[in-house]
């Protein structure tokens, strides 16, 4: 066994390797930001999703030693798990929501075949009608 000393913290380990992380990618981003190597909605984006990467980083590291100084093996490697597919999760949930501009992804509706139809015949229609001219109010 592995003397790892007093459990800590996991909750407070989270909170200080969110801080840590957002400190330290917010300066490396921020200086691509001020050379226009980034976008500052691109910052924002990169900034927070490896801020809650670190969070969750710290605290599945903090708990899998926890473990460890236990001698629970299974556990360990169970809380290592959880924060690697943690990280992982955060990862896909940011790149699912951002596009590749770091702006939010406006949800693309589908076009049923009727809203094609009526369209297209709106459009015959305006055709056939013609256009007037425009008054001088309208210019």
């Amino acid at each position: 066994m592995i003397d790892t000393g007093d459990d800590r913290n996991i909750v407070g380990h989270f909170v200080s390797g969110a801080v840590f992380s957002a400190l330290f990618s917010g300066a490396m981003n921020y200086n691509k930001y001020k050379k226009n190597e980034m976008s500052k909605s691109e910052m924002l984006k990169d900034t927070g999703t490896l801020s809650l990467q670190g969070g969750v980083g710290t605290a599945s590291a903090i708990a899998t030693a926890n473990y460890v100084g236990r001698g629970n093996y299974v556990a360990a490697l169970t809380a290592a798990s959880l924060g690697a597919m943690g990280i992982y999760g955060i990862q896909r949930a940011s790149e699912a929501f951002y596009g590749d501009n770091g702006r939010p992804k406006v949800a693309e509706k589908e076009v049923t075949e009727e809203e094609k139809e009526s369209k297209e015949v709106l459009k015959a229609s305006s055709k056939k009608v013609g256009t007037r001219k425009k008054t001088a109010v309208e210019k």
